[in-house]
């Protein structure tokens, strides 16, 4: 008697904090469309941190989605997902259990943890690959049809590039790469930017311009800073979606997007993202490993349409965002020095067997943490006369870092040493995941 192979597995995750019921719909919609056209068993995995009111409305959603073989649904509030990481954290038997709880599960935002907790249960579900959505982000539409991303995504992750070059629009990876998996596939969006500063931008176009270009090294040329600001938050633009384009290469990290994405088990199995809390871009790491250390991946034309969500435009949403705003500027100083290293290691950053390779990425961490605060101040300095410049909520802002400084400095060093800790003791934690019974649909 023959058994039949089971399906692969692939997890499909929506972190989010808000209401989304359109996006739950749409996203569910992804995983049978994935389930349809590639035969995989898709785990869709929403991790709601939402108010309590909202997380009920979510799970009336989910529990009214239609059942359809092949997609398994886990709607998990922080409650479990607590009691989860706990189970993990106590079988990989670490040090300082607590602070490692606290770095997967932080009570402020941080959307590189929220990622990590994905990454951690799609490797106790047993899932070959993650492929990670936003809620505040739509997919197109083509002849009253969603474009789903996950059609580039499934069919390429995993596979050895050189097998992978049929099925590209184009190719435009060094034969030297070509035996090396595919670890990434992803595009990017359309629509408002992905950093809500536009408001700035109408305000002042000089002091936008100025501030925008606080997030490239100090040392760049005015030209790089101009050419880095005219390419920053807008991702593909706006022209939609008409035909499918693909391309095999070495992915410029300027052309992905976190809320379109998806990474192969064997980069975020073995490096987790940075932690830190209240800060944008913190997310975007494993996009600039994959590239520096010459994985291949896909870059496609399935964008995302981006939206902004209404909390962002209250007064205490705007502070909070603008915080987040200037801490990515500061944890550039660290990013920046960690992205020359590992360019300059390239390939070196694997194994023999093309795995990445955990203990070097936080040797280089760990060796960021001892750059020249100098340049921060200087950010800080920049962004004080930018925000009391254009006056109003960005005075009222900038007013309120006064006091803010030396914690913000401390925070952005801090965070990078907790991120070479997490790295650290990342594969313990996964291997202590495996097999966790996570649960089917939720609250």
């Amino acid at each position: 008697m023959t058994r039949t192979a089971a399906p692969e597995r692939i997890c499909l995750a929506l972190p989010t904090n808000r209401a989304c019921q359109a996006t739950l719909r749409a996203v569910a919609d992804e995983a049978a469309y994935a389930v349809r056209r590639f035969g995989v068993e898709v785990h869709l995995l929403v991790l709601d941190s939402s108010d309590a009111r909202t997380r009920a409305e979510h799970a009336r959603v989910m529990a009214a989605l239609p059942a359809v073989p092949g997609v398994v649904a886990h709607h998990l509030d922080e409650e479990r997902q607590r009691a989860f990481l706990r189970r993990a954290i106590g079988r990989a038997a670490l040090a300082e259990p607590d602070r490692l709880l606290s770095l997967m599960l932080p009570a402020e935002v941080s959307y590189g943890a929220c990622t990590n907790r994905a990454f951690l249960i799609a490797a106790a579900l047993g899932c070959r690959s993650v492929h990670r959505r936003d809620s505040d982000s739509a997919y197109q539409m083509l002849d009253g049809a969603p474009v789903f991303p996950v059609h580039h995504e499934v069919p390429a992750l995993g596979r050895p590039a050189a097998q992978v070059s049929d099925d590209v629009t184009e190719t435009l990876l060094d034969p030297a790469h070509a035996g090396r998996p595919v670890s990434m596939a992803g595009a990017s969006f359309i629509g408002e930017l992905s950093v809500d500063i536009g408001e700035m931008a109408e305000l002042d176009e000089a002091v936008y311009q100025e501030v925008v270009s606080l997030w490239a090294p100090g040392h760049w040329s005015g030209e790089r800073k101009r050419e880095l600001v005219e390419e920053s938050f807008r991702g593909a633009g706006t022209a939609p979606f008409t035909a499918d384009r693909s391309t095999l290469a070495l992915v410029d990290p300027m052309r992905v997007d976190m809320c379109n994405i998806s990474f192969s088990r064997e980069v975020y199995e073995r490096v987790p993202l940075p932690p830190a809390t209240s800060t944008i871009g913190s997310d975007y790491f494993l996009i600039h490993l994959v590239h520096d250390a010459t994985l291949p991946g896909v870059l496609h034309n399935r964008h995302i349409e981006n939206f902004y969500t209404p909390e962002r435009r209250t007064d205490e949403g705007f502070h909070d965002y603008q915080r987040r705003f200037v801490k990515f500027l500061l944890s550039m100083l660290y990013f920046h020095d960690v992205y020359d290293r590992m360019a300059a290691a390239g390939p070196s950053l694997l194994d023999a067997d093309q795995h990445v390779r955990a203990d070097v990425v936080a040797a280089h961490l760990r060796a960021s943490t001892g750059s020249d605060r100098a340049e921060n101040r200087w950010r800080l300095d920049r962004v004080d006369t930018a925000y009391r410049k254009l006056g109003g909520r960005y005075e009222t802002f900038a007013q309120s870092l006064e006091a803010d400084r030396e914690r913000l400095l401390d925070e952005a060093e801090r965070d990078i040493e907790e991120f070479a800790l997490l790295t650290d003791s990342w594969a313990a934690l996964v291997r202590a995941a495996r097999g966790d019974t996570i649960g089917s649909t939720s609250g």
